[in-house]
């Protein structure tokens, strides 16, 4: 295609979107509406998955040493949880080291402990993170095969649970955005193939007169990707907008440290790209849609 026709085409489009005035409102209300919702759940989902994925990075495996164990017998049991598939990292902690730990994590409360330093009853202690998170379970029912190894703690009561939630708040919320992003195109194909019926006439008699469907078609994919991006500038701000005042004001971020969601940059940026980028297809899918049917002559 030459540049001169290209450049009818996207001037075509941009007075088409012009010349229908209030279906050109119409259209650009539909989109904006949709993406705000679409765009407050998947900050809402991104943060989400954040959140879940930094907990789920917290998740750490004890493996307690038997307190019988000699300490030339160490060495063995690191190498053979080190043959252990998805290993990450691990770090030994001997009894002493574990027992100033406990003291320090009650503050005053702990200083009860110290009276253990002479007869410490406290375990050495193997903490091992996983390469994958949901792989835990699986290392730490191998870990627990391995000689000398007492018991085996990875928060077994909540990590399960933990796991199970976060994958079904994913796949959820996976599916509010793709079915609101699909009733968006639903939505504008309807309004934009309400403007396109005006000028079915006109799509008819460039069929008769040897237009081909492509040359037809570029108008209108230039009109629904303006349609689609002017739709999203809206959403933009109002999502930008109340997530900066969100990160600025909300004191609940700063009391639970376990509570830390995205910085807002990069963040909005990613943001407005990925809401410019679905207004935009859905915009152009609208417009294609709508104007296939009469392309049959």
């Amino acid at each position: 295609m030459k540049f001169r026709t290209l450049g009818r085409h996207i001037k075509e489009g941009a007075k088409n979107t012009w010349r229908n005035g209030w279906m050109t409102v119409a259209s650009v209300g539909a989109v904006t509406t949709t993406l705000i919702l679409v765009g407050v759940f998947l900050v809402l989902m991104l943060n989400l998955n954040h959140i879940a994925d930094e907990l789920e990075q917290d998740v750490q495996i004890k493996a307690l040493v038997s307190l019988t164990t000699e300490e030339e017998d160490i060495s063995t049991i690191e190498e053979n949880i080190e043959n252990i598939r998805g290993i990450d990292e691990i770090e030994f902690l001997t009894k002493e080291e574990e027992l100033a730990n406990l003291v320090e994590s009650f503050g005053e409360q702990g200083q009860a402990w110290e009276l253990y330093e002479q007869d410490n009853p406290l375990n050495d202690v193997f903490v091992i993170s996983a390469t994958d998170p949901q792989d835990t379970e699986r290392i730490a029912q191998e870990i627990e095969g391995i000689d000398h190894i007492d018991r085996v703690n990875y928060g077994q009561e909540y990590v399960d649970t933990l796991f199970q939630f976060n994958n079904y708040a994913r796949n959820v919320g996976l599916v509010l955005i793709v079915a609101l992003v699909f009733t968006a195109i639903f939505l504008i194909s309807n309004t934009i193939k309400i403007t396109i019926l005006a000028r079915k006439k006109e799509i008819g008699i460039m069929k008769l007169v040897g237009a081909t469907n492509s040359f037809i078609r570029l108008p209108f994919f230039v009109e629904g990707l303006l349609l689609g991006i002017l739709g999203s500038l809206v959403p933009i701000g109002i999502i930008l907008g109340g997530y900066y005042y969100l990160t600025q004001n909300l004191v609940v971020f700063q009391e639970f440290n376990f509570i830390k969601i995205l910085p807002f940059f990069p963040f909005a940026l990613q943001v407005a790209a990925i809401i410019i980028g679905i207004g935009a297809t859905i915009g152009v899918w609208g417009s294609l849609m709508s104007v296939r049917k009469f392309l049959k002559v």
